[in-house]
């Protein structure tokens, strides 16, 4: 896992799109990770790589609150899905909260991304409320959150 480069741009919007495609067909539009500019994310600090070998086969972007960290986006590419990397990368989000010392994940995912969702809980995100998507009319958002312990030694 590592932090995003300017020069990975290109990669990071074509496993976006990849990664995304069975949404926007399923959504008739593009989520909105998919039409994000990463640049000045990328420049934050919020986007890491998880690469195999040398491909790019999933990403996160995390962003850091005052007392949360927030996912904007998982992301795996199709052709590692399956592989349980997407747990790999909520890892890393709760890792990384732990490090800036925050004791809670959030996230949002669009209702109709039942696949998504049912990830999350699995993996222990509770749902925390819906509600009207701002950017989309007529979407609905589904707002969750996963509390993450105290770093301990291993």
């Amino acid at each position: 896992m590592r932090l995003a480069r300017s020069e990975d741009i290109a990669a990071i919007v074509a496993l976006t799109q990849a990664a995304y495609a069975p949404y926007t067909a399923l959504l008739d539009a593009p989520p909105i990770p998919v039409t994000e500019d990463y640049a000045p994310r990328i420049a934050s600090g919020e986007v890491w790589l998880l690469e195999s070998g040398a491909e790019l086969a999933g990403l996160i972007v995390l962003e850091r609150h005052a007392d949360h960290a927030m996912i904007f986006s998982v992301a795996v590419s199709p052709a590692f899905q399956g592989k349980k990397l997407g747990i790999a990368l909520l890892k890393h989000a709760d890792d990384q909260a732990r490090l800036w010392g925050l004791h809670e994940v959030r996230l949002y995912t669009n209702a109709r991304m039942e696949r998504n969702i049912a990830l999350y809980l699995a993996y222990g995100y509770r749902e925390t409320g819906r509600r009207p998507n701002p950017y989309r009319p007529g979407w609905v958002l589904v707002d969750m959150a996963k509390p993450v312990g105290e770093i301990t030694a291993a």
